[in-house]
């Protein structure tokens, strides 16, 4: 990096348990993920292609390939694992991942009628093959969980063998851990991460604003999904308190720092 700059907050490095950023790709171009990957592959820690988009997306394997070039994992979105078990398919699922040499797997229920028990079940089964991020969280707006609930769900499908648990929000950051104007259900997250250790959750969180209370809830180096491409060096910024929104929220410097940059300053002075 050209830039030297005290006093910024400590990012987590790659490969991230906590401090990730999950970008939704829903149709970049083989050029365009190679630019992306160029740009600011060290920002950005897994991708999903979203929904059912890896289904009609042209030189799929070339894209996959320009992303492992990156060591940037890749995942097919939770709809099309929904589209498949609709289908009584889940057997051809996981030949499909294999296929493609894809390692991370969403199992999701926000769209189809799973039950919880079919999706532990199916959490178990898959895990013992794949990396599991499994979503919690409808995305109709009117189905409302109850706080005790996700957090049953939570703990139950991270039992069962999930890596993270993905907090539903859509693209459009209106559902799940959100109202429908976008608001976030703070008495929500804070119910669940009261019980649920953070590092194991990720933040579906597509607008800024949300991206800005998650940031300043649980810092630089919380897990946030949904992230738009063009979007990852701005949330970056955001994160290290580049942007004015968290300007002041990770700028801050003790006693000990204070003496020792005073002392700095007159030593500065003295040698001048």
């Amino acid at each position: 990096m050209a830039f030297t700059l005290n006093h910024l907050p400590k990012r987590t490095e790659k490969p991230r348990e906590k401090g990730m950023t999950l970008v939704l790709d829903k149709g970049l171009s083989v050029r365009e993920v190679e630019d992306f990957c160029k740009s600011c592959s060290n920002h950005f820690d897994i991708v999903k292609l979203g929904w059912g988009t890896s289904y009609v997306t042209q030189n799929l394997e070339e894209k996959l390939a320009v992303y492992s070039n990156f060591d940037i994992p890749v995942y097919f979105g939770g709809t099309l694992f929904e589209a498949y078990v609709l289908r009584d398919q889940l057997d051809a699922y996981m030949e499909l991942l294999d296929r493609f040499n894809i390692q991370h797997a969403e199992v999701s229920n926000g769209t189809i009628w799973l039950s919880d028990k079919r999706k532990v079940e199916i959490i178990q089964r898959m895990s013992k093959h794949f990396t599991i991020l499994s979503e919690i969280g409808s995305k109709n707006p009117n189905d409302i969980i109850p706080p005790y609930k996700w957090v049953k769900m939570i703990e139950r499908e991270l039992d069962a063998g999930a890596w993270k648990i993905i907090c539903e929000a859509r693209e459009s950051g209106t559902v799940g851990v959100f109202r429908p104007n976008g608001e976030v259900r703070s008495g929500l997250i804070d119910e669940i991460a009261d019980q649920v250790p953070v590092e194991n959750l990720i933040f579906e969180a597509p607008q800024k604003a949300q991206q800005v209370w998650f940031i300043r809830k649980f810092g630089s180096n919380v897990n946030l999904g949904n992230v738009q491409p063009s979007e990852v060096i701005p949330v970056e910024t955001l994160r290290l308190g580049l942007r004015s929104d968290t300007l002041f929220d990770f700028y801050s410097l003790d006693d000990e720092e204070m003496d020792q940059l005073y002392a700095d300053q007159e030593k500065k002075e003295s040698d001048e």
